[in-house]
């Protein structure tokens, strides 16, 4: 069974094929850790951690190396405005490596929340300055980079197609885009080239800052992706991972430099996300407020509800996030958990049933990612004619990729003992349903009432991560 998906560099979907069989070379940019990841970047983790168990699923080897960001992302991708890091320190008045080791460690605790499985190699930019002089050194060497103003530029003139993700139409936008840049910087021979290695003549206020041979400085943010995925994963990459909005310039830089050092092609395969946008339009932290999956914790929703509804989406589409829509996961998920409950592993595994089901599984989840389908055989197989044992059995195959845990949720399920009257048990949904809306309206009055109403009747009612739960008293 071949595997595809959507390539940005070739803009189509197509069959994926690694350097070596069997085995793929795999990395994901990681977080600039100034500030926590909203629930959007958490999006773009999720579809990257689908696709990494998609490919383990359909029997591949996967290997993949993240970085973290803590030096050299500025607030403006022309490479002007403060570094983010040092903008992250000031606002909590703490130092630099304080805010780096405070977000990533929020990072990860939200990346492993919501079913994630970490990266084989994490590396920070701050461990592999080494690295990035060395790389600076072969693109001045090889005429691909110039000093000016004390700083190093990556020159883009020198390429026959910088714009490699980008169709004609798209390059002139781009164009366009970069002749208007406000905020020039006179040393750079082209407007799209972009700084390898800062030097103090930039900002005397950089709070990280090294040797080097063009002076005291610090390394531009593209430079630290190309250098971590070089030093874990060689010469060559089968896959490249990001957000959509990391296409330009950030991968474009990438390629270019990456390229230009090696002398030839780097990484095949692009695969990029879209983005999670609300009410307003696309999530951003520099809108100020946003949400995180620790918030929605905070809230009462399970961070494996929030999995569920973006593996309901697909990843190339925009996904809009509203309160309302992921009540309408966390239903049909406590559907799901109740309908596994109700399970028994009786009888012996049929494996020819099972291992129909798994290729239906694999076949959907290697046609460009269709975790939405994936998801729907998931539900074919729970109104299958085949045995609870087979149909449990399934279910545990598919979270290998899924990583919804619905047989660890229908387990404490069963343990919270739900053995009641069916007309008890339709009074209390409906309640629980009439205080839900309550509490979306901020009616909290008519929410306690609806709580109190249920304790009359014997029936003690919590909110969880899993959602609301109820117990005989």
């Amino acid at each position: 069974m071949s595997f595809t998906f959507y390539n940005t560099l070739s803009r189509q979907v197509e069959e994926f094929k690694p350097r070596e069989e069997g085995k793929v070379a795999m990395y994901t940019c990681g977080p600039t850790v100034y500030h926590f990841a909203h629930i959007g970047n958490i999006r773009t983790y999720i579809m990257q951690d689908a696709l990494i168990k998609s490919l383990e699923y359909a029997g591949y080897n996967v290997k993949r190396v993240m970085n973290i960001t803590d030096v050299g992302h500025l607030s403006s991708d022309a490479d002007t405005g403060e570094d983010k890091m040092v903008a992250g320190a000031k606002r909590e008045h703490k130092t630099v490596m304080e805010i780096a080791k405070f977000y990533t460690d929020a990072f990860f605790s939200d990346f492993d929340a919501v079913g994630n499985k970490r990266p084989d190699v994490v590396e920070p930019a701050t461990n592999c300055i080494p690295e990035f002089i060395h790389m600076v050194e072969v693109l001045l060497e090889k005429g691909y980079a110039y000093v000016a103003g004390g700083n190093v530029y990556f020159d883009t003139s020198k390429l026959e197609d910088y714009y490699i993700f980008s169709s004609s139409v798209e390059k002139e936008a781009l164009e366009v885009g970069v002749r208007d840049d406000v905020e020039e910087d006179t040393n750079k021979k082209n407007k799209t080239d972009f700084v390898l290695w800062f030097t103090k003549s930039k900002f005397e206020d950089q709070a990280l800052k090294w040797d080097s041979p063009w002076g005291v400085g610090y390394p531009g943010w593209h430079i630290e992706c190309s250098c971590i995925s070089m030093k874990h994963l060689g010469e060559y990459m089968d896959i490249h991972c990001g957000g959509v909005d990391n296409i330009f310039p950030h991968h474009t830089n990438e390629v270019a430099q990456s390229e230009a050092y090696l002398g030839h092609k780097w990484c095949n395969y692009w695969f990029h996300s879209n983005h999670l946008n609300d009410q307003s339009g696309k999530m951003s932290k520099s809108k100020g407020a946003f949400l995180t999956v620790s918030l929605l914790k905070e809230k009462g929703y399970d961070p494996l509800v929030y999995r569920f509804f973006c593996l309901q989406s697909h990843y190339r589409k925009p996904l809009v996030f509203s309160y309302e829509n992921l009540d309408n996961a966390v239903a049909a998920y406590n559907k799901l958990v109740k309908r596994v409950s109700e399970l028994k592993a009786d009888g012996a595994v049929d494996e020819a049933q099972k291992k129909d089901y798994e290729a239906k599984f694999c076949e959907a989840v290697s046609n460009d990612l269709n975790t939405s389908m994936a998801i729907t055989i998931l539900y074919d197989v729970l109104k299958a004619d085949v045995n609870d044992a087979t149909k449990i059995a399934l279910i545990e195959s598919f979270d290998r990729v899924l990583s919804l845990d619905l047989i660890g949720h229908a387990k404490a399920l069963v343990e919270a003992g739900t053995s009641v009257d069916a007309e008890l048990e339709a009074f209390i949904n409906d309640a629980i349903a009439r205080r839900a809306q309550a509490k979306k309206e901020k009616d909290f009055a008519t929410a306690d009432a609806i709580r109190d109403e249920l304790l009359a009747k014997g029936v003690e009612i919590k909110d969880t991560r899993e959602g609301v739960v109820w117990k005989l008293v």
